[in-house]
């Protein structure tokens, strides 16, 4: 059982960088397919990036590349998406989900496991 919790949510004005994090907690995921993930109102959810937690290869969704980055800390437990130049389309609830194979990578029905969300509100 793995666990994941988001924190990082709030208010952004536009244009500006800001960085959310999701602690795991549990156990046997060195192995796993960490993601970010997020769903604006209305729309289905969207896959951001993802990366293996064992040696932090990385890949990415075509439209926020460039402008956010997966990263994580392995002694902390933490994975980060840094998200940079912010606009009012990156409003959504941002959520990390882990999975120990992730096929594809990019679905969110490939992740077993996932946080309860963090609210981005990006304002202009």
């Amino acid at each position: 059982q793995v666990r994941l919790v988001e924190s990082g949510g709030g208010l952004v004005q536009a244009g500006a960088s800001h960085r959310l994090s999701c602690e795991l907690s549990g156990r046997g995921f060195s192995r796993y397919i960490m993601a970010w993930f997020r769903q604006a109102p209305g729309k289905e959810r969207e896959f951001i990036a993802a990366l293996t937690w064992i040696d932090s290869i990385l890949y990415f969704g075509d439209s926020q590349k460039g402008r956010f980055f997966i990263f994580r800390d392995s002694a902390a437990n933490t994975l980060y998406l840094q998200m940079d130049s912010l606009n009012s389309e990156d409003t959504a609830i941002y959520y990390c989900a882990a999975d120990p194979v992730a096929i594809p990578k990019s679905s969110p029905g490939s992740y077993r496991y996932w946080g309860q969300g963090t609210q981005i509100t990006v304002s202009s």
